[in-house]
């Protein structure tokens, strides 16, 4: 079978499969087709195609570079505990809707959506050259789109989403795992799970790369200076940047307003619970706000918390005589200073309630200090 007959092949199983299950076969599955009527035609490569996997057969476990996308919405959990089910339904739907278009348009590989976290691959299993640029741009395109898609929101009476982005790049394993009766074409190993936690690092809007990225990447990008982060699993710190914009695409990451806030120093005690999958834990623990935002706060803590960790704070702002009971945060950093252990954490979900009622008592701190 020549590469012309192949490809008419693969045209007409797409179409087969189009039309018995309405959508089209996606680009691992595509690619993971080819190759297998390459095998069966008893050739060493896959059908022409705009590009092929690495390997000429059946799509077997391989070591391969991969730029891998994870993306996670903030306050998401908040928004299911204070919203009807129906009005989440739409806002997760209309997101994905939109995140794959901007994924699909950069040629990326969804690996899996996993609740509110969308992880897309580059590198895999479709190898090209530009795959570093392209999962860059793919990132800076869905923060865009998250900003439309709150303009959206705002007009259906919905809340706001955010989301934060991180990207690494290296060697993985990748390939189809599972058994006979189940199995999944997917990518394996400690770049997979760095590229998770630089994600944790991000903020709102905010999109960071790992070094590696950066320097694959090429400096058609504009970034910050690489900071210091460590991680679990890592005995070192691993140097992020943050991505603010590629000029050669015009594109900017709609964010860096949104960083500016008021922020004072107080001592006010507050209350959290941690966050588990969907579930607020119903015991509160003590800790006492040092200093406060419009979008975050430092804690002082005497009990032990890892960075990553989603909580719900609770604490009155007595000079706006308003509870604050609705808060969502997550935990960004962690130090010890003078003994204590001080946490910062950034806010994921309130309601504009209690935003407004946060922003008039920063201003009245700010305004008295």
């Amino acid at each position: 079978m020549n590469n012309d007959h192949g490809t008419q092949a693969l045209s007409r199983l797409q179409a087969l499969i189009a039309r018995e299950t309405g959508a089209p076969l996606g680009s691992a599955a595509e690619a993971e087709a080819a190759a297998l009527l390459a095998e069966v035609a008893g050739t060493a490569g896959a059908p022409a195609s705009p590009a092929v996997p690495a390997s000429g057969g059946a799509l077997g476990v391989q070591q391969r570079e991969v730029t891998i996308l994870v993306a996670d919405l903030r306050g998401f959990v908040a928004l299911t505990a204070t919203h009807p089910a129906g009005t989440i339904v739409t806002m997760l739907n209309l997101c994905l809707e939109r995140m794959s278009e901007v994924i699909f348009r950069n040629q990326g590989t969804v690996d899996k959506f996993s609740g509110d976290s969308i992880t897309v691959l580059f590198g895999a299993p479709v190898s090209r050259e530009d795959d570093v640029l392209r999962a860059m741009v793919c990132a800076v395109e869905m923060q865009l789109a998250m900003r439309e898609l709150n303009d959206q929101y705002q007009r259906g009476r919905m809340p706001e989403l955010y989301m934060g982005i991180g990207l690494n790049t290296g060697t993985v394993m990748a390939g189809r795992f599972g058994s006979e009766s189940f199995s999944q074409y997917t990518v394996i190993g400690n770049e997979v799970s760095l590229a998770s936690r630089i994600e944790a690092f991000s903020l709102r809007g905010q999109v960071l790369i790992s070094e590696s990225t950066y320097q694959r990447g090429g400096r058609s990008v504009l970034v910050t200076e690489p900071r210091e982060v460590f991680v679990a699993g890592k005995m070192h710190p691993v140097k992020v940047r943050e991505l603010i914009a590629i000029p050669a695409r015009h594109l900017k990451v709609p964010r860096q307003e949104f960083r500016r806030s008021h922020r004072a120093e107080v001592r006010i005690p507050c209350n959290l619970q941690l966050v588990e999958g969907n579930e607020v834990l119903p015991s509160p623990l003590k800790a006492n706000i040092l200093d406060i935002g419009y979008h975050g706060v430092l804690l002082e803590l005497d009990f032990p918390i890892e960075i990553g960790l989603e909580v719900k704070l609770n604490f009155d702002m007595t000079l706006v005589d308003y509870p604050a009971t609705d808060i969502f945060a997550k935990v960004m950093k962690i130090k010890r200073e003078g003994g204590r252990l001080l946490a910062g954490l950034e806010f994921t979900s309130l309601s504009s309630e209690t935003n407004t009622k946060l922003q008039m008592f920063v201003q009245i701190l700010v305004g008295s200090q």
